[in-house]
């Protein structure tokens, strides 16, 4: 009797006992999970100097060592500060020699800006003509009373010698590029041959590019053109004067370090 209730009691006793062996392959698992995690987010932040580090660090930790704790540091190796200074000079060198060549540039572009004006002054065409220097590029601006008649996009025969004589002044801007645009007035066109001032005033920027490429020292492939219709005006539409000034074609000259870019 006294066997059986010794039997009961130990097998009640080898029942309350809970198997915990499951916690060393769980607890290997997380610390897997962790080293893992920080590997990824290791190589995702920092670079390859700092990951060797890290490396090092990480397999010092495993043998049960105090590892180099380097890479959790903000401060940089002094490799790397000499490296960042050494980019900062070398950046603003290049950033002194780009203002320098642009310089340069704007002054030849001057150049050719104070020979187109002494042809304007010597032929007396100072209200039809006109140039601007900006930092886009050296603009001349061509009204459209010295072109095209009113609503026409060709140019005008006493006109073709003035076109002319504008292109041989564009000999002097090679190999720079040339934009050819055309404007108009907000005055409304529809006909036949012109559906819109859009229609209007691209075909007056090409018809005059045409002129000017007529001389065969200028780079056909330098040229473009381009109609802008009425929504670059210059001048306010509600006066005859202004409906003038906005109706013209103008030759941008880009510099060479745009072309370049």
């Amino acid at each position: 009797m006294r066997s059986r209730k010794n039997r009961r009691s130990k097998r009640k006793k080898h029942d309350e006992h809970i198997d915990e062996t499951w916690l060393i392959p769980y607890s290997d698992m997380l610390t897997l999970l962790f080293a893992l995690f920080i590997v990824l987010f290791a190589m995702s932040s920092i670079d390859a100097a700092k990951f060797k580090q890290m490396a090092v660090a990480f397999r010092s930790e495993l043998a049960g060592g105090t590892g180099n704790k380097e890479f959790l540091s903000d401060q940089k190796p002094k490799e790397e500060k000499e490296l960042s200074a050494s980019g900062l000079e070398s950046e603003k060198i290049k950033k002194d020699a780009e203002a320098e060549v642009k310089k340069q540039e704007m002054n030849e572009l001057k150049a050719v800006q104070q020979s187109i004006d002494k042809y304007i002054e010597e032929k007396q065409l100072s209200s039809s003509f006109k140039t601007d220097l900006t930092e886009k590029g050296l603009m001349v601006t061509i009204l459209e009373n010295v072109l095209f008649d009113s609503g026409k996009a060709d140019v005008k025969l006493e006109s073709l010698g003035i076109a002319k004589e504008m292109s041989n002044l564009l000999v002097s801007a090679s190999p720079r590029e040339i934009t050819v645009s055309g404007h108009t007035d907000t005055v409304p066109i529809a006909n036949a041959q012109f559906a819109s001032n859009w229609e209007l005033s691209t075909q007056r920027a090409v018809n005059f590019m045409q002129v000017l490429l007529q001389n065969k020292e200028l780079q056909p492939e330098k040229f473009s053109a381009v109609g802008y219709g009425e929504y670059r005006s210059i001048a306010p539409n509600d006066t005859p004067e202004g409906k003038a000034k906005n109706r013209r074609v103008e030759v941008f000259i880009l510099p060479l370090t745009r072309n370049m870019q």
